[in-house]
Parts: C-alpha cells; structure tokens; sequence
C-alpha cells in the first residue's frame, strides 16, 4: 500500500496558539492530498513551560479542536504533541486525530527532558501507545523517547509499522537524530517518521531535519533547516520485505535478555 505523509516542519511562536495556528494554515492550504499530517512537539505553544499550567488543555480545547478541523478538511490523521491537562497533571502529549475528526490515541511523553526543565514542570506519561489504522499499525514517541530504544523495542513487540515521533530537537546534536532514527528504524523493521521544529526560542535553536526513514535504514526524506512542509509517499509492502529477509525480530533470544 501506499502511502502520502508530510511533515510539517514549522517554527513556534512561544506561547502563542493562535500565531501558530495560523503557520500551520498557511503551510498546509496547498497540500495535495495525502494521508498522514505530522506537526512537531509542543507545536502550539512551544517550551513555555513556566506557562504550561495556564496553556494546558483538555482534550476539548481549541488546539485539538483545529487539528480536528485540519484533519478532516485534508482527510488525513493529524499528530503532534500540546500541553495537556491530564488527571495526574500537566503533560506533554501526542494527539492523534482521525481524518473524521475523532481523537485516535493520545501519548502522554514518557521520558522527561531535564535540559529543558520538563521534569520540573511537567508530569510523565505512564504507558506506550500504539494505534491500528488502515495503513498498519502505528507507535507514538515524543523527541527525547528517542534515546530509550526499549520504547521502539516493545513497539515492535506489537508489531508496529510505523513509529510517528514528533520533536523540538535542538542544535548540537544532529548527528545524534539522524544516527538514532536510523537505528530505530532498521533494528525494528519499521517506517520512522520524525517531524522536527525549526527556529528559535529563548535558550535554543532547532535544526529541522525531519526525516522518514523505512525499515531498510535507507532515508526517503531528509528535509533542511527551512520553515516549509515536506511530503513523501512511502510503500509499506517493504516492512514486510524486510522482516521476511532478516527476522530480527523472531531470531531474539528472549530468554537471555
């Protein structure tokens, strides 16, 4: 099957839904049909977390309630994460919309970053989510999961197909992103999809990059630093392929690890 994605690879105004809706608008009004949108982390609000309380939402407000609208207007699952107001606090959290409109699966992120004082402001989320849609099955991740492979591991357990991670991944460390979505990739067999924020905020600057990587390891996008919107179109036959050429996955020998 094939299948259309974009990524959209935006700058954040900090603390602004509104401005930032109005980015995603813009950079989505000519998308040519397709089936996955991906925003980034925190995406309309960005690391405003001395505000997180005050910004949080339920699953009712308006941020969710455009990304409902985006999604039915292109037909597509829209994902990114947003300040959420959860039962045990203020999360960073993934939503998924269906392209009815219908919250899919929601992510609560897992692993809090120090660096950027999460954990002094947020709470962690307290289980992984995957998701069955018609493309295949899907896991959620949130930028610094991606340094936890035992995350990617048990999706693969599942197994899922694609792994959708959204991220504020700031400079340095580009060749750390590259080097682990390509890993996570390969040793699970899996699509990697990681959308990526550019521009700055008070303490960093982000490098964009968002890349789709297939379960070969090989990338079929690698976007630049520039505030703009990327797509590619993906065959999901080659998950498959990949898993009947190398059984990773059945050759572990689970009773060692």
């Amino acid at each position: 099957m094939k299948v259309r994605v974009a990524l959209v690879q935006m700058d954040v105004a900090l603390g602004l839904p509104k401005q930032n809706y109005q980015t995603v608008t813009r950079l989505t009004k000519d998308l040519k049909p397709i089936d996955i949108i991906l925003l980034p982390e925190l995406w309309s609000t960005g690391y405003d977390l001395t505000n997180a309380a005050k910004l949080a939402e339920s699953d009712n407000g308006p941020t969710v309630h455009f990304m409902q609208e985006l999604a039915q207007q292109h037909s597509a699952y829209v994902g990114g994460s947003i300040l959420m107001q959860r039962h045990h606090g203020v999360c960073n959290t993934f939503v998924l919309v269906s392209p009815q409109g219908i919250i899919t699966a929601t992510y609560d992120k897992t692993h809090l970053f120090g660096l950027m004082q999460e954990d002094v402001y947020l709470s962690s989320g307290r289980q992984l989510v995957s998701i069955q849609t018609e493309f295949g099955s899907a896991g959620l991740a949130i930028c610094y999961d991606l340094r936890f492979p035992e995350i990617f591991r048990r999706y693969a357990d599942v197994p899922v197909d694609f792994t959708f991670l959204v991220a504020e991944w700031p400079l340095p460390r580009i060749e750390h992103w590259r080097t682990l979505i390509r890993a996570r990739a390969i040793e699970n067999q899996c699509y990697m999809l990681a959308c990526n924020r550019v521009g700055t905020d008070t303490n960093n600057t982000f490098f964009g990059h968002s890349m789709v990587v297939d379960p070969w390891g090989e990338i079929l996008l690698e976007a630049n630093d520039s505030e703009v919107i990327f797509t590619v179109e993906i065959d999901t036959a080659s998950i498959g392929a990949a898993r009947a050429k190398i059984p990773v996955l059945t050759d572990r020998r689970r009773e060692l690890y």
